[in-house]
Parts: C-alpha cells; sequence; structure tokens
C-alpha cells in the first residue's frame, strides 16, 4: 500500500524543481542583460572612453577568449566540486567585472572588466546539468529537464530583447556609470539568489583537473591573439606579428600529444579530429564569427552618421529594435529546426541554416542604406543563425560516443566562442580609423571596412555549409529531428 509520504514526494520534488527553475530564471535573466544591452549603446562607449568604433572590437575578442577557456575548465570543476559553488564563482568573477566596467577610467582597464564578464557563459550548462541531476530518480528526467531548459532559454531570449530597449531609452537620459551600473546590479543581485535559493549537491566525480591541457590551450589561444594585436599596431607587413601566429598554432601540437595519453584530458582532440565530428566543429568555428564577431561591427555600423556617405546614422532606440528583431528571428529560426529536418533531413537542415547566414550578410554588400535594408539582412542571418544555434549541439552529440556528448556537445560552443573572438580581432584591425582630429570620419570605422566584416561573415557560413557536406550522413541521424534539440542564443 502506498503511505502519504511516498504519495507527498514526488510533490515536493515538483515544487522544489519549480522554485530552482525560478531562481536559475532569474540567472537567465542577467545573462540576457550582459548580452542584450551594451549593443546599442557601443558607439556611446567609445565616445566615453575616447576610442575609436573598430577598437571596441577587441574588447568581444577579449572576452570571448576568457568564455572559450572557461567553458571546458569550469564544466569541469563542477563535477569535481559543485554545480553551486561553480556557479558562485563565476558569477562572483563576472559581477566584479561588470563593476570595473562601472569605474574604469581608461581602455586597458574597460578590457579588463570586460574581459571578466566572459566567465557567465557557462551559466546555462551548469544549470542545465543541475536540474539534469535534481530530476534523477523521477522517471521523466529527459522530459523535465528538456522542458526546464525550454523555461530557461525563453527567458534569457526575452532578457535580451529588454536589456536592448532599456539601454537604448535610457543612454540620453543617464551618465554612463550611472547606465553600466544597471547589469552590474542585476548580476550582483543574482549572486545572493544563487547563494540562497540553490541546494548544493554532492560532486558528481573525482579525480582532477587537466592543468597541463588548460595550460596549453590557454598558451595557444593568447600568443595567436598576440599575433593579432600586434598586427593592429605594426600592420600585416610585421615578421614578429606572423611569429606569434605561428607559435599559437605549433603549441596544438603538444597539446594533441599531451591529450593522447590521458583517459579524461580537457580537450579530447583524438574526438575533435575524427571524421564524425571536425566538420561540425569546423562548422562551429566558422559560425563564430557572425553569431558572435559581427555583433559589435552592426551596432556601431547602425550608428555612424550618414553624413559620411555610408552608416545608417540611427540612434540606439533604434539598433535596440534592429537588435529585437535580430533575436526574435533566431528565435524562429531556433523553434521551427524540427520542420527544417523533417523536410529537408537534418544535415540538409544545418547547410540551410548556414546558407541563409551567408546569404543574409552577402546582401549588406549591395544593401545596406536603409533601416528597412538592416533589418532584412539581419533578419534573415538571424533566422538561419536560429537553425544552427539549435541544431549544432545535438548534431555533436549525435556524433559522439555515448560517454563523450557533453564534451563534444559544450566543444561546439567552445569552437564557436575562438571563432568569434579571432573574427573580432580581424575586424578591429579591418576597422581600424585613420582619420585625423579635423578629420569628420574621425574615429569612425571606413566602408572598406565594414564590407569586409560583411564579406568575411558571409565567406565563412558559405563555408561552414561546404563542410557540412563533407560531414558522414549517418552522423545526422536523431539530430534535431525532435524536440530534444533546444535552442540557445548567445
Amino acid at each position: 500500500m502506498t503511505t502519504p509520504s511516498a504519495k507527498t514526494a514526488p510533490v515536493k520534488a515538483a515544487q522544489g524543481l519549480v522554485a530552482v527553475v525560478g531562481f536559475l530564471a532569474a540567472v537567465e535573466f542577467a545573462s540576457g542583460m550582459l548580452q542584450g544591452f551594451y549593443t546599442p549603446i557601443f558607439s556611446q562607449i567609445a565616445d566615453h572612453l575616447t576610442i575609436a568604433d573598430g577598437d571596441l572590437n577587441w574588447f568581444e575578442a577579449a572576452q570571448l577568449i576568457v568564455s572559450a577557456l572557461c567553458v571546458p575548465l569550469l564544466a569541469r570543476m563542477a563535477d569535481l566540486i559543485g554545480h553551486k559553488k561553480v556557479l558562485l564563482l563565476s558569477t562572483a568573477v563576472t559581477a566584479l567585472g561588470s563593476w570595473i566596467i562601472v569605474f574604469a577610467p581608461s581602455f586597458t582597464t574597460f578590457l579588463i572588466g570586460w574581459a571578466l564578464q566572459g566567465a557567465y557563459v557557462v551559466w546555462l550548462p551548469i544549470e542545465v546539468a543541475l536540474i539534469y541531476r535534481m530530476t534523477a530518480g523521477t522517471g521523466r528526467q529527459g522530459l523535465l529537464t528538456r522542458r526546464a531548459a525550454g523555461i530557461l532559454v525563453g527567458v534569457l531570449e526575452v532578457s535580451v530583447i529588454i536589456a536592448a530597449l532599456t539601454s537604448g531609452a535610457l543612454v540620453e537620459h543617464l551618465s554612463m556609470p550611472a547606465l553600466l551600473s544597471i547589469p552590474a546590479i542585476v548580476v550582483t543581485l543574482c549572486f545572493a539568489l544563487i547563494w540562497f535559493g540553490i541546494a548544493d549537491l554532492a560532486p558528481t566525480s573525482t579525480g582532477r583537473l587537466d592543468l597541463v591541457g588548460f595550460a596549453l590551450v590557454t598558451a595557444a589561444l593568447g600568443l595567436v591573439m598576440t599575433g593579432l594585436i600586434t598586427v593592429r599596431l605594426e600592420g600585416p607587413g610585421s615578421i614578429l606579428a606572423w611569429l606569434f601566429v605561428m607559435a599559437g598554432l605549433l603549441t596544438l601540437v603538444p597539446l594533441a600529444r599531451h591529450s593522447a595519453r590521458l583517459a579524461d584530458p580537457l580537450v579530447d582532440v583524438r574526438l575533435l579530429a575524427s571524421p564524425q565530428q571536425w566538420p561540425l566543429q569546423l562548422t562551429a568555428f566558422l559560425f563564430g564569427f557572425s553569431v558572435l564577431g559581427a555583433q559589435i561591427p552592426l551596432s556601431t555600423f547602425a550608428q555612424t552618421p550618414t553624413e559620411l556617405g555610408y552608416g545608417l546614422g540611427v540612434d540606439s532606440g533604434t539598433v535596440s529594435i534592429l537588435i529585437a528583431v535580430y533575436v526574435l528571428s533566431m528565435a524562429a529560426g531556433a523553434f521551427s529546426l524540427p520542420l527544417w529536418s523533417r523536410w529537408l533531413g537534418a544535415r540538409n537542415a544545418l547547410v540551410f541554416g548556414a546558407l541563409m547566414v551567408g546569404l543574409g550578410y552577402a546582401l549588406w554588400l549591395p544593401f545596406h542604406d536603409t533601416v528597412t535594408q538592416a533589418l532584412t539582412n539581419m533578419a534573415l542571418a538571424g533566422f538561419g543563425s536560429g537553425i544552427l544555434v539549435a541544431a549544432l549541439p545535438a548534431a555533436a552529440a549525435a556524433a559522439a560516443p555515448p560517454e563523450r556528448t557533453g564534451f563534444a556537445t559544450g566543444m561546439t560552443n567552445a569552437t564557436k566562442t575562438i571563432g568569434g573572438a579571432i573574427a573580432s580581432s580581424i575586424f578591429a584591425i579591418a576597422l581600424a580609423s585613420t582619420g585625423s582630429l579635423e578629420d569628420p570620419s574621425a574615429g569612425h570605422a571606413s566602408l572598406a571596412g565594414y564590407m569586409t566584416v560583411w564579406g568575411v561573415c558571409s565567406v565563412a557560413a558559405l563555408l561552414a555549409a561546404g563542410f557540412l557536406l563533407l560531414a558522414p550522413k549517418h552522423v545526422f541521424e536523431g539530430a534535431g529531428a525532435d524536440d530534444e534539440a533546444m535552442p540557445v542564443v548567445v
């Protein structure tokens, strides 16, 4: 006979899950604030720091590098010391970076704060893992996890739009420090919510961190980025710059050898190099060029005065609307993935998404004179981006051994982030201003620079479509064809 306590246990578990999802939704609201709040006001931030529009891309590059390093490191730490502890750690680092941004007096200080904010990228993966553990033994673990993750993603998408509209509306009414303090306050409040609202579950794994692998990955990325910064400072003819880039690429050799000797390396190079994985991971890398690297150039181009003969000359409020259209287009693409997978097949759905991104950015080249043209271009690119964001993790998981699905899925995010970081550096070089102080174009990037950004994003997306066709077709079986493919906006 079923006892009353046995009947009430599932009810209490469900109530506990609802409460936890509510607290985590607040964290995703903060994530959306970080992802949407700054974009409409990048030009004002450049004015505040007295820097050129093109130099803003270095902020994005630095943050994306930190994000790429955080994902595998903090995900592993979560298994070793507990998910709540790592969630608190990453939130504290993000809050610290947010407050540094508020009071930053210079480019360098702002760059440090912006880079530290990159720790937020691990929030959603850890939240999903936490919910997955909480629902163990319910008999509906997969279903409950997907539904909870869907709620979190929905909150994230809505908060990106709210954040963009808020900053666009307030930028003319608040001082820059006061305006920048809004996301810092939100992230700080999230730390308190996690502290008091989330249970501290026991660690799930034993062992140790692959610190040697982490050091090698950091060295590789650091050398490549140093080379790109040197190109910015000394020009593309600098031998030293390309020596740094070459050294970074050569560091991948000892990384591969080190990873091959470990049973559980930080970066499983052998899996990434397999025919099933490398086309997907390379696609994620190339996708990062547009979905992450092109955000700042699009914002600064929209606010470039039309008196220069190019630019849209709009205010921050209109930029907020452009961002809202882009995010809604991404959501439409992500949620329609099951339909495209059913109509075209799982692989062709990804190819279609990549082609849409390529088309959207290619249209920027001839059509960039009006807000209507910009909305059309961004809607097309956003729709294709939504398909890729939703489908790539599922495809990588389907192409990986069962015991490595988490790693393969996480690496699509890491390689995408690395692609965005490298693209941001390249775009910073392309958009470097050469105007004099008396020149009305001083501080504004050239049209040729923006053309380079759009062309690179379009070509990268088209190359991604080609690489997807090189992956074995069976890799995509079960990927994105049902409701397990969850959209994530980044």
